[in-house]
């Protein structure tokens, strides 16, 4: 209830801040709007532009399609990232050489990859999945290897003299041993698709949050960026905290390490 108490007082406090500068004129209002009185009568404030985007269905069809394109990006990320994680931690050398070149992507930033996409992929979609994949699946990539690599040998000395082998082994002994780290990852990489899935949209997609924040510079609509800046974060968070620190949380206390 304290920690509750404190964030909403919080937010209170940078709230009233911002009504106060808004108020001073130090900016024009398209560049600093107001967020919940405006200055003017009948003027834009951020959270009317938010109901009104809200109302008219323009920003639930856009976070839609924002959602439904980060989903599949995700889920191939996820894929090749338990496949790449899973050969790495197998076969030495694959480590030596896949493993060592999954490092050095892991260090590039999946907008870096846009130029790339837009000549492989054209402006659309598929650029936009592309980013996506490629900005989470080297994360997940190092994750499920790490996992993989530290599955206790006396799980697998044990499940290999009662005859488990191959798949079989990897299915029952490998995977499940290895879910922390893999949640762990999971919720990393999300973190990474969830920005790469922005950076995508603001340079090269039609339809999606990307696609208003773009739209909003290009008309100077601050209040129209700054209410698209809230959903953004009020997504990110409730899939981080509902989602992923749950899933992360529930993992650990099952292993015997949360409190």
């Amino acid at each position: 209830m304290i920690t509750v108490l404190r964030r909403v007082l919080f937010v209170i406090v940078i709230v009233t801040i911002w009504e106060i500068i808004s108020k001073t004129n130090l900016f024009p209002t398209f560049m600093f709007p107001p967020l919940l009185i405006p200055n003017d009568p009948g003027g834009v404030t951020v959270l009317g532009t938010l109901v009104d985007g809200l109302i008219t269905g323009q920003i639930i069809e856009a976070t839609s399609v924002t959602l439904g394109r980060l989903l599949i990006g995700f889920s191939i990320a996820v894929v090749l990232g338990l496949t790449f994680g899973f050969l790495i931690a197998r076969f030495k050398w694959v480590d030596d050489t896949l493993g060592f070149f999954v490092t050095a992507l892991q260090s590039i930033p999946s907008i870096v990859w846009f130029p790339l996409a837009i000549v492989w992929f054209g402006l659309g979609n598929l650029a936009i999945l592309f980013i996506v994949a490629i900005g989470a699946t080297w994360t997940m990539t190092v994750n499920a290897s790490t996992g993989f690599k530290n599955v206790p040998s006396i799980y697998l000395n044990a499940a290999r003299t009662l005859g488990s082998s191959g798949t079989h082994l990897a299915r029952t002994v490998i995977l499940p041993a290895s879910v922390p780290h893999i949640i762990s990852g999971l919720r990393v990489a999300w973190a990474f698709a969830w920005r790469a899935i922005m950076a995508g949209e603001l340079f090269g997609a039609a339809g999606g949050l990307g696609y208003l924040l773009d739209m909003g510079r290009s008309l100077q609509a601050m209040d129209l960026v700054l209410s698209i800046m809230i959903v953004i974060g009020i997504i990110g968070t409730i899939i981080d905290n509902q989602v992923f620190l749950r899933m992360e949380r529930n993992v650990s206390r099952k292993w015997g390490v949360g409190t």
